[in-house]
């Protein structure tokens, strides 16, 4: 047989044969469940260190200027006063201005290299509901916005003019923290219990200091701050029964003096 038929440039054989290039499986995005759509996904472009200092730069800076605002409206504040109204400050600006920023933005953050898109996008990889406009984050996250951080904010002032309601305001905001940061783990873990797709890396960075470490402050810091609320009324309540107690008793002293020393009326 001629060995020239062989080497005939039959198609999709020989020299000239079209190559079959395979399927670029790389993800187009890091984030978790595989495949999940995040349309328009830019990379950050600064590294994690520096967007980590401008956030702790911005925040430092509002409490340092808050603090000598407060220091100078009552001089007397306590430095466990002082703390208390750091930590409500704080709360405030992230919830009005950086969560704000995610309620107002949150079409646009995957593709955006503003800094506190950059920031959300880097936390994103610990939760990705915060890059797919998932309405139960943008529902917890709207109230927080607009009820929860302006609330923080008059907390703060309440307690640099001591007034009264603190500790209301106090009890409303820890509770709402505390149910906020139960919902917001447990529909994230009920949904990777029961449809197998987390919405968090596996790496212990992610996961473990991103996801679990980032949220337990606002557990266990309202925890406390309520108890202490709760103790602090239920005294001042001890206190006032006594007096309640004590008035009525001199009222009713009082009382028994007036019939036994008024003088009979003559005829």
């Amino acid at each position: 047989m001629d060995s020239s038929w062989w080497s005939w440039p039959w198609p999709l054989m020989g020299n000239d044969a079209t190559e079959i290039e395979p399927e670029d499986l790389t993800p187009p995005h890091p984030y978790y469940p595989v495949g999940v759509a995040i349309p328009a996904y830019a990379p950050n472009e600064a590294p994690v260190p520096v967007l980590l200092a401008s956030l702790a730069g911005m925040l430092g800076f509002a409490l340092l200027g808050a603090s000598a605002v407060a220091l100078k409206m009552n001089p007397r504040l306590t430095k466990s006063n002082l703390a208390l109204f750091c930590w409500f400050v704080m709360n405030g600006c992230l919830h009005c201005f950086f969560e704000g920023y995610f309620v107002l933005n949150h079409a646009t953050v995957a593709s955006s290299q503003d800094v506190a898109a950059q920031l959300w996008k880097e936390y994103a990889l610990s939760d990705s509901r915060y890059l797919t406009s998932d309405f139960f984050m943008l529902s917890v996250e709207s109230i927080t916005v607009f009820i929860w951080g302006p609330l923080c904010f008059a907390n703060a002032i309440a307690i640099v003019r001591g007034s009264p309601v603190r500790h209301a305001l106090r009890i409303v905001v820890c509770m709402a923290h505390l149910y906020g940061v139960a919902l917001y783990y447990s529909t994230s873990l009920c949904g990777t219990y029961f449809t197998g797709r987390s919405h968090s890396r596996p790496e212990f960075q992610y996961f473990w200091i991103y996801y679990v470490g980032f949220n337990l402050p606002w557990a266990i810091v309202p925890a406390l701050l309520l108890y202490d609320s709760i103790r602090t009324i239920t005294k001042a309540m001890r206190a006032l029964d006594k007096v309640d107690v004590a008035l009525d008793a001199h009222r009713h002293r009082q009382g028994n003096t007036g019939e036994t020393g008024e003088p009979k009326k003559t005829k």
